[in-house]
């Protein structure tokens, strides 16, 4: 009578003490199932890279010595769901037990928590051995306050893990945060470095995957398939950025260009959300790179750890304290449907352009684009948050909820009222032009903020603050926008809030 013990597609971890023997009384059970693929329209890389990873972690514990079950999609036992194939693989095997890695995501947590109280077996949940934090730790770190500061629970991170500190523990070059130091706009030196990472071809896979009914957006470029498929292929992504990126990372961290859309990033966030790799080991990586190589700047050391060892575990608590209300919140009330061309990127605005293709085209764009590209125009323009967050969800191929929900309704749209960022990041045209080279050639005039051919984001930003004077005018973190506004002319003002009615009344036109 073995026990079965469940892996999930974004627990792909090696290391896991599960595999540390093999043992005929474990069978280790891997789904491809429609309730994971079609829960949001995802991105057709996304399915590839996890199906694949999966399929390939598989053969490595079948190559060890483990007994695995892999349902396939196409598979006729294949019920699709995880109760239902649990339920016969049960009955199959006779286990006598069934165990699981703690789910990341609110639903899978729910789903096999419901399914526990009704199985004929015992069902036991264990550590996914990954995270720096358990779910609770930044609930408990804030209890009884109002804000929590992202900068308050990194700190106090930083010194728990002795990560960036001197002697006397006090941060490492005197400051616990270089974030100034991290905005230089990129005009093309230096070069961005040359993309090494393994190409795979995975047309089989897309075409049982498309066989399948599943369905999805996006390009697949199934042909020459870039995402890593297990481990080694990680490690070898982590050991190229800290020799090629790392240098200049720190710098152009927040730059975006339509000539380069990687720049200088490292691109491990799908292999650190499936747990190819532990955060623990990438942070140790930067660290230990920065200490033996004088020319790395601790700036750029300092800036990557704030992104794993601070915002990662962070956003994560933020999600399992607030869930499951936290999807619901809507501050400002937005309730309009994304434009058509978030599906295809064909927009005149040079900026929404080329961030939504770099996401269409790569299943990713960096964190600026995400921000203060395409998330900051959807909060100007007043789209609902939730259509925004599954789009988010299924366009990315690092995301899934625990990380992706905090980010887009918290930190991008505000729509929880400030629990996680302490004001809109929102700007004008002003801020990408200064951060980009997109505004040089776009049909939209970025000086401009009335008429045809003026930046939409010039009329919207103003909007949006006189429209939301009520909720944000006694925000300290805002400055002087609304002096200015109290200084604007009320024709002017007027003037600009017709504008940007007539972008937001048509949206697909833009």
């Amino acid at each position: 009578m073995p026990t079965l013990k469940l892996i999930l597609g974004d627990q792909l971890n090696p290391q896991h003490s599960w595999f540390a023997h093999p043992s005929d009384e474990v069978i280790f059970v891997l789904m491809e199932i429609r309730s994971e693929t079609d829960y949001v329209l995802h991105h057709a890389q996304k399915i590839i890279a996890i199906f694949a990873a999966m399929r390939d972690f598989a053969a490595q514990l079948q190559a060890q010595g483990h007994r695995v079950d892999y349902l396939k999609i196409d598979d006729p036992n294949n019920q699709q769901q995880f109760g239902k194939n649990l339920s016969a693989l049960i009955t199959h095997y006779q286990a006598c037990a069934v165990h699981y890695q703690v789910p990341d995501e609110y639903r899978l947590d729910a789903q096999l928590a419901e399914y526990a109280q009704g199985a004929t077996v015992a069902m036991t949940m264990v550590s996914s051995e990954h995270f720096y934090t358990e779910r609770d730790d930044a609930a408990q770190l804030f209890a009884g306050r109002k804000n929590w500061l992202m900068e308050t629970f990194y700190r106090h991170m930083r010194v728990k893990h002795g990560v960036l500190l001197d002697a006397q523990q006090q941060p490492v070059g005197g400051k616990w945060n270089f974030d100034h130091d991290n905005r230089k706009p990129w005009r093309g030196v230096p070069l961005e470095p040359q993309d090494l990472r393994i190409r795979h071809d995975h047309r089989a896979l897309w075409a049982s995957i498309t066989a399948a009914g599943i369905a999805s957006f996006g390009a697949p470029n199934a042909a020459h398939f870039a995402w890593p498929l297990n481990r080694r292929e990680a490690l070898q992504q982590l050991a190229a950025f800290i020799e090629q990126g790392l240098l200049h990372f720190g710098d152009f961290q927040d730059a975006m260009s339509r000539h380069a859309n990687r720049l200088f990033h490292s691109q491990l966030s799908f292999a650190l959300n499936v747990k190819m790799l532990s955060p623990v080991e990438v942070v140790n990586a930067v660290v230990e790179a920065t200490a033996h190589d004088e020319q790395i700047p601790l700036a750029a050391c300092e800036g990557f750890v704030r992104q794993i060892l601070g915002w990662r575990e962070y956003v994560r608590g933020v999600y399992w304290a607030n869930m499951p209300s936290y999807v619901e919140h809507n501050f400002f009330n937005h309730q309009r449907a994304l434009p058509a061309w978030f599906w295809t990127g064909k927009t005149r605005m040079r900026c929404m352009a080329n961030a939504l293709d770099n996401s269409l085209q790569n299943a990713h764009a960096h964190h600026i684009q995400r921000l203060m590209v395409i998330g900051n125009f959807a909060l100007l323009a007043g789209l609902n948050p939730q259509a925004l967050h599954h789009w988010y969800l299924g366009v990315y191929i690092d995301a899934f909820e625990w990380v992706e929900l905090p980010n887009t309704l918290g930190m991008s749209q505000f729509a929880d009222g400030g629990k996680l960022a302490t004001k809109p990041y929102v700007s004008a045209a002003a801020y990408i032009d200064r951060m980009s080279d997109y505004c040089s050639d776009c049909h939209y005039d970025k000086k401009l903020r009335i008429g045809a051919t003026a930046c939409p984001f010039n009329a919207l930003y103003w909007d949006f603050f006189a429209r939301n004077s009520d909720k944000l005018a006694r925000n300290p973190r805002i400055g002087m926008v609304y002096p200015q506004l109290k200084k604007m002319d009320a024709s002017a003002l007027a003037t600009l809030q017709a504008q940007a009615e007539i972008w937001r009344g048509n949206l697909d036109a833009l």
